[in-house]
């Protein structure tokens, strides 16, 4: 399995996203070398709030979980963010978004 920065913590996981923004279709791109994921968007700014709701609902439906389970906890404002997974693994995460 590649390294990855999805990091276990006291009741989930955290993940390193890096978002590209005004795409046609919103998909996970792959991981980066630095082991976050890149994420394309329909939103318009990757720093807007547009993007962190519309990220946060295309991971927690690719993951199979609430919304009101993920959080983008640093870089809102960015294009790379840190996005924390309540009640999941890290393992699991790196399963479910990227079956083998």
């Amino acid at each position: 399995m590649m390294e990855h920065s999805f990091t276990n913590a006291k009741g989930g996981s955290a993940i390193g996203v890096r978002v590209i923004s005004r795409c046609a279709t919103r998909e996970i791109v792959g991981k980066n070398r630095d082991g976050s994921i890149e994420v394309r968007l329909t939103a318009t700014s990757a720093g807007s709030q547009d993007a962190n709701d519309e990220l946060i609902q295309f991971i927690a439906e690719k993951l199979g979980v609430d919304a009101a389970k993920l959080e983008v906890v640093a870089g809102s404002g960015e294009r790379e963010k840190i996005l924390s997974i309540e009640g999941m693994t890290a393992q699991r995460v790196d399963e479910l978004l990227f079956p083998a």
